[in-house]
């Protein structure tokens, strides 16, 4: 199960760990998902590939619902822009999904935001070296 995060949802929140880095990418998809554990990679079972996920502080209490952890995971589709920046149909080559945000404005306990180059409303600089 998964859903967009909340700010309130992520106050356990101890560090974001991306496996990719995530100044190449103009977007991600966040999502809230349930997991069995505070740290490390959770499972992913989406299409596409898992760009990043926070890691939960020591003493962060388990959903009394679920009994499981709610922790923020960062992902791309396999239709997503980021995947095919030149191709004209991509369905997101102005705009992107409900979920997405610009990478470089997540921090742990903040949710990330949408931003001109999320939106794909502003020519893209790569990063510098």
């Amino acid at each position: 199960m998964s859903a967009i995060p909340q700010e309130g949802d992520l106050t356990q929140e101890a560090e974001i760990i991306w496996l990719e880095d995530p100044d190449d990418l103009d977007y991600v998809r966040q999502a809230l998902d349930k997991v069995n554990t505070r740290r490390g990679k959770p499972r992913y079972e989406r299409d596409g590939r898992l760009i990043g996920y926070s890691n939960l502080l020591p003493n962060a209490p388990r959903s009394p619902d679920s009994g499981l952890f709610a922790r923020r995971t960062f992902y791309l589709l396999p239709h997503d822009r980021p995947n095919q920046p030149d191709d004209p149909k991509c369905p997101y080559k102005v705009g992107s999904p409900l979920e997405a945000v610009d990478p470089r404005t997540v921090e742990a306990g903040k949710a990330g935001q949408k931003t001109p180059r999320s939106q794909g409303t502003t020519e893209i600089v790569p990063a510098r070296s």
